[in-house]
């Protein structure tokens, strides 16, 4: 008898249609799901293909940190740019910047008005490398020159932590410490105040104390000697740098400490120098005028030195979120004590600015921070590096909703509002090449055209052209008094300086 076999059961078999289907069933119904499954399994291997380019980047260490580098430099610039379109800047301190490299890019004397009459910026600190931006602000002539450039140099601190973290503890430990690089509070609040000549100090102090954990001294000093040109007290960095390369020679006794203790010796010199002589020699009164605050505001007792270093207790927040941000293992590491020199001026200072965590003098503090973390997770066993990492980690996270970085994700940050549009409108019925006395906001959208003293001071011979005041300014009191704004707007108004705008604390003068 024959058998019939049926035919082998295909993948084109397996969905072949019946050979009759119940009535209002459409023929192309089995053909559904394959037509369902197809996108989902295309936009899983698209994922797929992206994570795997991502692993890819983060297992390439220079990718990886110019990378992040390039990601945070973007972030603030776009926060910093952001901020001087809002009118948020101040003469003090982006104005007065301005001013200095303004006058370096004629070739003259930083001469700036915003300090007084003739007031020459290097008798109030030490900061002639501030001088190399002049190129570019020749070509840009803008504040904005300033705050993308201080946008480049902070994150450029990302580039040399993230790859030495790479090479002590992998991929994952480099993207984590890159990540708290460019977010780090210290960083993120200078990159976003204005401008200040410590944006130098803070790549320079990264590539330093790289290159002291990795044990090349002859980079770690040539990276650190430019900062005695930065400021007067990183001086006192360089000498810490030279005293951690003696350490170092003196320990593994494969070379002289000799090189150590003579860049040591020349910080310490250079900082004496520079306080003693070249900023008296520049200042109007013929001093150092950060003196005085330093020398009273505590105890003459012996108990005095102590008590100023930890009360009030602000100064404990500040140490704190150092050693936490170095994940607390970081301060078993010999870098941390690069640290010293800036946290003893700051907590032996009397100017309560200085104890805190609101201003951009910590910047210089993070990329010290970050390298004693790297440097301490060779030398730990595995749980306590995962530990110290995820403190540093949290410190990130928690801070950075605290600082200005989280303005690029807020709708009203982008907005403008009608007191912006009317200040505007104020500033562009002021001339190009003018002299004008203005309020701190003001100033700094004025630097940039015209010749701008605060409105505070008294006037030199006829007086200004024009007299621009927001009177709702939150820093209309620093520099300038109210008390001192309102004498001046007197005397302005006595001189038969004409009111042309004079409305919702907008005040715009012009002289007869």
């Amino acid at each position: 008898m024959a058998v019939s076999v049926p035919p082998p059961r295909t993948r084109s078999s397996a969905t072949r249609l019946p050979a009759a289907l119940p009535a209002g069933v459409p023929a192309a119904l089995p053909a559904t799901p394959a037509i369902v499954r197809r996108p989902a399994r295309a936009t899983g291997r698209f994922a797929g293909f992206a994570l795997r380019r991502l692993a890819g980047f983060a297992r390439r260490p220079a990718v990886l940190a110019w990378g992040l580098a390039a990601a945070f430099a973007s972030l603030y610039a776009c926060v910093a740019v952001n901020r001087h379109r809002r009118g948020l800047t101040k003469a003090y301190d982006l104005g007065i910047f301005e001013q200095a490299v303004r006058a370096y890019t004629h070739g003259q004397a930083p001469i700036v008005p915003l300090k007084g009459p003739g007031y020459h910026l290097l008798g109030d600190h030490f900061h002639p490398l501030i001088a190399l931006l002049a190129p570019a602000y020749r070509v840009f002539p803008s504040a904005l020159t300033l705050v993308v450039a201080q946008a480049l140099l902070m994150a450029l601190a990302v580039v040399p932590l993230t790859r030495w973290a790479h090479e002590v503890a992998g991929p994952k430990a480099a993207l984590l410490v890159g990540c708290a690089t460019g977010a780090s509070w210290g960083i993120v609040r200078a990159a976003a105040d204005d401008f200040h000549e410590i944006a130098f100090a803070v790549p320079l102090l990264a590539f330093a104390a790289t290159a002291l954990g990795r044990r090349r001294p002859l980079a770690a000093a040539l990276w650190s000697l430019p900062l005695v040109l930065v400021k007067e007290d990183l001086g006192l960095t360089v000498a810490a740098v030279g005293a951690l390369i003696a350490w170092q020679a003196r320990r593994e006794r494969r070379r002289s400490p000799l090189p150590g203790l003579a860049l040591a010796a020349f910080g310490l010199a250079a900082t004496a120098l520079i306080v003693l002589a070249v900023l008296p020699a520049f200042n109007p009164g013929g001093g150092f005028d950060y003196w005085r605050q330093l020398d009273g505001g505590g105890p003459s007792s012996p108990w005095g030195l102590p008590l100023r270093l930890g009360w009030p207790p602000v100064k404990w927040l500040l140490l704190f979120l150092l050693a936490a941000t170095a994940g607390f293992l970081g301060v078993r590491s010999p870098l941390f004590l690069l640290a010293v020199p800036t946290l003893a001026w700051r907590l032996f200072s009397t100017n309560s600015h200085y104890w805190g965590v609101s201003y951009h003098y910590s910047a210089v503090l993070m990329p010290v921070a970050l390298a004693a973390l790297v440097d301490v997770l060779r030398r730990s066993d595995a749980r306590r590096v995962r530990r110290a990492l995820a403190v540093s980690a949290l410190v990130t996270a928690v801070t950075l909703p605290l600082y200005p970085l989280h303005e690029v994700v807020m709708p009203e940050a982008w907005r403008t509002s009608p007191r912006l549009a009317e200040t505007r409108a104020l500033l562009h019925r002021i001339p190009d090449d003018a002299t004008v006395a203005a309020s701190n906001r003001l100033a700094a959208q004025l630097t940039g055209r015209a010749e701008v003293t605060l409105v505070c001071q008294r006037p030199v011979g006829p007086g200004p052209q024009w007299v621009a005041v927001d009177l709702r300014d939150p820093s209309v009191q620093s520099p300038c008094a109210t008390a001192d704004t309102a004498r001046m707007l007197a005397v302005y108004r006595d001189r038969g300086y004409r009111p042309l705008v004079d409305r919702d604390g907008l005040l715009l003068l012009q002289r007869p």
